[in-house]
């Protein structure tokens, strides 16, 4: 008697790990698939009240980082973004910032640092579209490097280092 509840308990533990692992595995595709094609149907509006169509910017490699006035790692990296852009323009990059902020907020700091690549406001739904692009836990800064065919090729969490932007650099 005391075999066979061991063998039953065991069994259990086995059939209850495969389960956790199936479930683990189902949910890491889940979230790790893009969902490029809803991203590039987006229209956004930019801090100065214009509209930015996402599909604008298909067909090239395009660093898009989700930012926002009151992250100070976000404000510390959008230097090293715009150098990013100024450097890789040519070879077909393009980046976009989408700010997580109210449009007031982003105004007055893009007056004091200009950036040469466009801005949208993406505004509390932003979180919620990085979380579909791969931000698990919706925190800021977070980064997706697009191919130019529009396929995810990186993402990053936390603030961008210039050797995370050289090894994205040399994917395209």
């Amino acid at each position: 008697m005391i075999k066979r509840r061991n063998v039953l308990f065991a069994s259990t533990a086995v059939a209850a790990g495969l389960a956790g692992v199936g479930a683990a595995w189902w949910l890491r595709d889940r979230h790790e698939a893009p969902l490029a094609d809803p991203f590039w149907a987006l229209v956004m509006e930019t801090p100065h009240g214009e509209m930015l169509k996402i599909s604008s910017l298909a067909g090239q490699p395009l660093l898009v980082n989700f930012w926002a006035t009151w992250c100070p790692p976000c404000l510390e990296e959008l230097p090293l973004l715009n150098r990013f852009h100024q450097n890789q323009k040519a070879r077909g990059w393009r980046v976009l910032g989408l700010a997580v902020d109210q449009p007031s907020a982003v105004r007055a700091w893009l007056q004091k640092s200009p950036l040469d690549f466009p801005v949208a406001m993406a505004g509390l739904e932003g979180t919620e579209l990085s979380k579909r692009m791969g931000n698990l836990s919706g925190g800021l800064p977070f980064s997706v490097a697009f191919g130019a065919s529009g396929e995810v090729l990186q993402r990053k969490s936390g603030q961008l280092l210039p050797e995370d932007l050289a090894n994205w650099a040399a994917l395209s």
